[in-house]
């Protein structure tokens, strides 16, 4: 099938700089609310992905998200996020980014066009045919990324991706491909507008399904959140009260602080 890059057509919008303020605000909410019903129809291909990330953790595995640009970034913020909100530990779920840490803020030139150099980034972690590896390119045809994706499966190493244009070589180097065609942007060619979005969205769901499946959800709770500032703190001291039975806010605070999660805590009482 061919392959077209919807991500880099020309905007549906015109003289965009003639467009009052209002107006840009309106045509850009009125594209990214076509965000989620592209998302809809690719959930079985999610549900699928999803699936094998699961099995591949409870089996001692980890995730790894591998991208350039926004699409690295936006990998990067969701793996830093699993640790506080579900209490996994840091290496479990891991973001990397063409041209390392220093591109997180600022473009590194060339690095996404490197082909080698996201096989020997996962390489540094150790990765084995029990990880599983995410691509994300907005375009689907970033070289670091398809390279990555390609020695994995050389190696038997279980990958997936998340893109926006159809039949793209980065699904093709993808064992469970994910397709998210939002059409072209509101300003031509930036995909960090409602490619970025429906990016984010796939990873929220795949995230937080997976931490799910993992047992860091009890109920609707994130009973083991990282208590790592006052309002986790207050939100952990809540939740345990409802849980538990106590009543005394001060008592609830001290057992939850003791333990250091709301699921440790509920087991001590448990086991006293």
């Amino acid at each position: 099938m061919d392959f077209e890059r919807i991500t880099e057509k020309s905007s549906t919008y015109r003289h965009l700089e003639k467009m009052s303020i209002h107006d840009l605000l309106v045509n850009i909410n009125k594209e990214d609310k076509l965000v989620p019903a592209a998302i809809e129809k690719v959930i079985p291909q999610i549900e699928r992905l999803v699936e094998v990330v699961s099995d591949k953790m409870l089996m001692g595995g980890r995730l790894f998200y591998i991208g350039a640009g926004t699409s690295g970034r936006l990998g990067i913020v969701d793996a830093s996020e699993c640790p506080p909100t579900y209490g996994v530990p840091p290496g479990l779920v891991i973001g990397l980014i063409a041209g390392g840490e220093k591109a997180i803020t600022k473009a590194v030139e060339n690095a996404e066009d490197n082909s080698l150099q996201g096989w020997d980034d996962l390489q540094q972690h150790n990765i084995t045919d029990q990880d599983v590896v995410i691509g994300i390119a907005a375009s689907g045809t970033t070289p670091y990324v398809i390279g990555a994706l390609q020695q994995c499966r050389k190696h038997g190493i279980s990958t997936g991706s998340i893109s926006c244009n159809p039949n793209s070589p980065v699904s093709a180097a993808a064992d469970f491909p994910i397709e998210v065609v939002v059409g072209p942007e509101f300003v031509t060619g930036s995909t960090r507008m409602k490619s970025g979005t429906a990016q984010k969205l796939v990873l929220n769901m795949i995230s937080t399904s997976v931490m799910i499946q993992l047992g860091r959800v009890e109920d609707n709770k994130m009973v083991n959140m990282q208590l790592t500032n006052e309002k986790l703190v207050d939100r952990g001291t809540k939740m345990l009260m409802e849980k538990s039975g106590i009543t005394d806010y001060e008592k609830a605070k001290d057992l939850l602080l003791s333990q250091g999660s709301v699921k440790k805590a509920l087991l001590h009482l448990e086991g006293s």
